[in-house]
């Protein structure tokens, strides 16, 4: 599984179209086997989903969102984790624990300061073994 995270200076970085770095994490057998940050050389909304999609992304997890960027991803196969912030490392051990939910309808509406931290993201879209604690 490789997972994707907006990236930062360390942080989930919180608009998804204007990521200038994603922090791209491989796992194996549940745990982190290596990672590395890469560049999206000004992609912008429309290009970002087919640069996780030629990077072999499964899981994306980031801030805001735009409704046609999550069309993209959801196109391209790609699970979305919305509306999270803080550190992208502590993000991704909370996903491979199972204790990652995310918000359903973090649409990209300018309002980032909020704390929304991460709240239910559907149900039944869960790796073997992850539960998001709402069902």
């Amino acid at each position: 599984m490789k997972i994707a995270v907006t990236y930062e200076n360390g942080q989930v970085f919180q608009h998804f179209g204007h990521t200038a770095q994603f922090k791209l994490y491989d796992v194996e057998n549940g745990a982190i086997a290596s990672s590395q940050v890469v560049d999206t050389n000004g992609s912008g909304h429309g290009a970002l989903a087919g640069f996780l999609k030629d990077h072999h992304v499964d899981a994306l997890i980031c801030g805001g969102i735009g409704g046609g960027a999550q069309m993209a991803l959801a196109e391209a196969g790609i699970r979305l984790y919305a509306g999270c912030q803080g550190d992208a490392d502590t993000r991704v051990a909370e996903l491979l624990a199972g204790t990652l939910v995310s918000a359903e309808g973090a649409t990209c509406d300018h309002h980032h300061g909020e704390s929304h931290t991460c709240g239910d993201h559907g149900c039944g879209h869960h790796e073997e073994g992850h539960t998001c604690g709402h069902c």
